[in-house]
């Protein structure tokens, strides 16, 4: 329940937790701009992060990486750093360009009415600002990597800008978000190789089915506030029919994401912790209660810890994999 004497824009946003380390320690004069970067809400920062640990470590054998491990020197462990702040950073300024483009159907929706832009914490033009310096700080992460890294990343930006637009004109703006929000599961690739091939192309194949997935088990939140507003989702497309498609979705993202691991040659242990993972998905599908925003938005952070699999999976099979 909320607090009388606590003015809205003060309060804690409707989908963060409770004691989190934004409304507990944050200086008060940052906390709307923490708050409209999601800081408060970590799991969309892993969800980002993730694919691109991913990579990174699928490629680091051909980078010299990992197997030098053996002599106590890590030299992927700054890109790691790099893509920890980038992606921190960069989701932050997707959820401040989504909140600006979409501040007036927030305002008539529950769970986001509370967000600093409707609550009046933050006013567009500062936003604006907060959004362009966010952009710069991506930019000076961007710039520490080869020149192909660099141009693959700033080609992602038109996606970061069509996204917020494709609930309005189609009905699968959770695959535009796969499209976007994984970028990395390339770049990750690109920053420690100077080129794409064949296993990090997999890998985002297997992001995008994996986010759709996903996102569509939170977009049950939404639903019944979206379709009055003309907003569409997979959610409202797939209706009763979600888990089938869910399973559809998950059984995809396995399969490519073996298909990258035996393309990039990596050791067997990987497909032991694939499989561990592929559980893990599996399980979700049996929890969702599409009818239950709390439980989608439990099973939905679940998937921080599918990436925490996947990523000691592709560290085992990249470490047994024998390649120098």
């Amino acid at each position: 329940m909320s607090d009388p004497e606590v003015p809205e824009r003060e309060m804690r946003v409707a989908d963060a937790t409770a004691g989190n380390w934004v409304d507990q320690y944050a200086p008060a004069w940052s906390r709307p701009y923490l708050k409209l970067m999601r800081a408060d809400r970590p799991v969309g920062t892993w969800l980002l992060l993730w694919p691109c640990f991913w990579s990174i470590t699928l490629a680091a054998p051909l980078g010299e990486g990992w197997p030098g491990l053996r002599h106590l020197y890590l030299p992927e462990l700054e890109t790691l750093i790099l893509f920890a702040i980038g992606s921190f950073v960069m989701r932050g300024a997707g959820c401040t360009i989504n909140d600006i483009l979409d501040h007036a159907f927030d305002a008539k929706v529950a769970r986001t009415r509370s967000r600093p832009i409707p609550s009046g914490a933050v006013t567009l033009r500062q936003a604006w600002g907060f959004l362009i310096g966010l952009c710069l700080l991506g930019l000076i992460v961007l710039m520490q990597f080869n020149w192909f890294a660099v141009a693959l990343g700033a080609g992602s930006l038109v996606l970061v800008g069509l996204y917020p637009l494709a609930k309005r004109i189609t009905y699968w703006p959770q695959a535009v978000l796969g499209l976007t929000f994984n970028w990395g599961a390339l770049l990750g690739w690109a920053a420690v190789t100077g080129s794409l091939s064949l296993p990090p192309v997999l890998l985002y194949m297997g992001c995008i089915c994996w986010t759709i997935g996903y996102d569509t088990i939170y977009a049950h939140q939404d639903k019944d506030d979206d379709a009055p507003l003309g907003l569409k989702s997979t959610a409202l497309k797939f209706g009763d029919k979600t888990k089938l498609w869910l399973t559809g979705f998950y059984l995809a993202a396995i399969g490519f994401f073996a298909a990258a691991g035996f393309s990039a040659h990596i050791g067997w242990i990987y497909y032991l912790g694939l499989s561990i993972g592929s559980w893990h998905l599996m399980r979700q599908i049996t929890r969702t209660r599409i009818d239950d925003p709390d439980r989608c938005l439990t099973v939905f952070k679940s998937n921080r810890d599918f990436g925490a699999i996947l990523f000691a999976s592709f560290v085992a099979g990249t470490l047994g994999s024998g390649l120098n």
